[in-house]
């Protein structure tokens, strides 16, 4: 919620400081809340990610006298060139090969450059209709915290949903079909902000369930498309209203945005059949035994029929020939 409501909040802030100040004390203020906020992150802040937490604790057990206790990220750790290789080659690779990157990236990074562009559009519709002040149309710019905030309240409903697909998976029965991140992103599509916030999150969960081990790659590839979007998009957002109109280019803007709100439903109803292509999914996981698992499981999958997508909340699923 607070990537969406911080974004739409940074115009209304600067606007109200804009109305007394000079300018630049924009971003005077900005540095000044934002050292003031530093140490506390510094402390409150904590590690999560497995592979690291193990290697430090294998460090503090040799310097407690165990030499021999290493991390297997550790022994497998590759040189910092190397590293920066990786770094760059694989997002880049993935963003190019694999589908649900490529299409995930283009989809929420439309969607995050109409979020930086309706800071441009909505100045110069409002100012030029309507004869708005910049503090008045950094006000018309709040609303759309609301739909942050809307779909924040909503969100542990999908998680609920997200949870109870584990009971319908075939593929690897007991735990949470990856699909499920997606049901309130397809209605999601079509909304804003709300919808925005729905994209967001299911993308960030979905491309973190199905990629595992290679979800910071999966996650830089797109957002690098969002960083993309977000600044070349509103540049040319003036442009683009006078030359085509206050209509035309906010209808051209929905026509886009309706294309690809196909991208969820796509991924929905074939997310199962896409994954078992994908050998970046099927090496995903850090434990070889569910590797392993994994590739065993598409043959398997065949026994099983769907009534009608094991996907959706209200499907059932039966074994070919049984009960």
């Amino acid at each position: 919620m607070t990537s969406v409501v911080g974004i739409v909040l940074g115009p209304f802030i600067g606007g109200a400081i804009q109305s007394g100040l000079n300018w630049r004390w924009i971003y005077w203020i900005q540095l000044i809340v934002d050292a003031a906020f530093l140490p506390f992150f510094y402390w409150i802040l904590r590690e999560t990610r497995g592979d690291v937490i193990l290697a430090k604790r294998a460090q503090e057990m040799r310097k407690a006298g165990q030499r021999t206790a290493f991390a297997r990220s550790e022994l497998d750790k590759p040189g910092i060139l190397k590293s920066l290789k990786i770094s760059f080659m694989r997002p880049t690779k993935m963003l190019f090969t694999e589908f649900v990157v490529s299409s995930f990236t283009l989809w929420v990074s439309f969607a995050w450059g109409i979020l930086f562009l309706f800071q441009s559009s909505v100045p110069i519709v409002l100012s030029k209709l309507y004869g708005f002040d910049t503090f008045q149309t950094s006000m018309i710019q709040l609303a759309l915290s609301c739909g942050a905030i809307i779909a924040t309240i909503l969100n542990p409903v999908q998680d609920m949903l997200y949870l109870k697909s584990a009971g319908r998976n075939m593929e690897r029965p007991g735990k949470p079909i990856p699909e499920a991140r997606l049901y309130f992103a397809v209605p999601g599509s079509l909304l804003f902000t709300a919808g925005m916030f729905c994209i967001y999150l299911a993308v960030v969960n979905y491309l973190a369930d199905a990629y595992e081990k290679y979800a910071a790659s999966a996650l830089s590839a797109a957002s690098f498309g969002r960083n993309v979007f977000g600044a070349f998009l509103p540049l040319a957002t003036p442009a683009l209203y006078r030359d085509h109109g206050f209509q035309w280019s906010s209808s051209l803007i929905g026509f886009i945005a309706l294309v690809l709100s196909a991208v969820p439903l796509i991924l929905l109803l074939k997310g199962e059949a896409i994954r078992a292509r994908s050998p970046f999914m099927l090496d995903a996981t850090y434990d070889d035994d569910e590797a392993n698992e994994r590739r065993n499981s598409i043959p398997s999958r065949h026994t099983k029929e769907r009534k009608p997508s094991t996907v959706m909340p209200w499907s059932t699923v039966r074994t070919v020939g049984g009960e």
